[in-house]
């Protein structure tokens, strides 16, 4: 019985640190995230937005060099999507006090895009809410342009 109780309580522990955890997506996956979040960020420069969507459109041609890495932020990210009300969709994204709501095309294009980086989901009462927190993402353009894969790392936690 003693065993079983011990067992239990790890077991517990064990998935309440999985939901904790950190999650990295790097490449692809990364770079699309930063890019459909920095197009809503009040924290990214007109500037590097355009980069971005240019490095996302695969566009890597600039004519000069961006000597700088691209920093894409977000406190949360709240995705909902009904069940039931299939026409349903919002996100909700915070960045410091500063918060944008989003519905239709542009919340499902970021609820996809998180899914895909590796965001979980999670079912309540007719919804689909996917939770999104402390992002994190570096976009460093100079690597992105060798297209050797790397240049774009994103970090996260989900279920939070």
């Amino acid at each position: 019985m003693t065993r079983f109780i011990v067992l239990a309580v790890f077991t517990i522990v064990g998935q309440q640190a999985a939901i904790a955890a950190p999650v990295t997506a790097t490449g692809p996956a990364a770079l699309a995230l930063a890019a459909v979040i920095a197009q809503h960020s009040p924290l990214v420069r007109a500037f590097d937005k355009r980069i971005i969507a240019r490095l996302f459109s695969g566009r890597t041609n600039f004519g000069f060099t961006p000597n700088k890495k691209i920093s894409v932020t977000a406190d949360s990210v709240v995705c909902r999507t009904s069940n039931v009300d299939i026409t349903s969709r919002t996100c909700d994204l915070t960045f410091g006090v500063r918060k944008h709501a989003l519905t239709g095309r542009e919340a499902n294009e970021i609820s996809a895009t998180g899914l895909t980086a590796g965001a979980s989901s999670e079912g309540a009462a007719g919804s689909i809410v996917e939770n999104i927190s402390k992002l994190e993402c570096a976009i460093d353009p100079n690597e992105i342009m060798k297209k050797d894969g790397g240049g774009a790392e994103c970090t996260f936690e989900t279920g939070q």
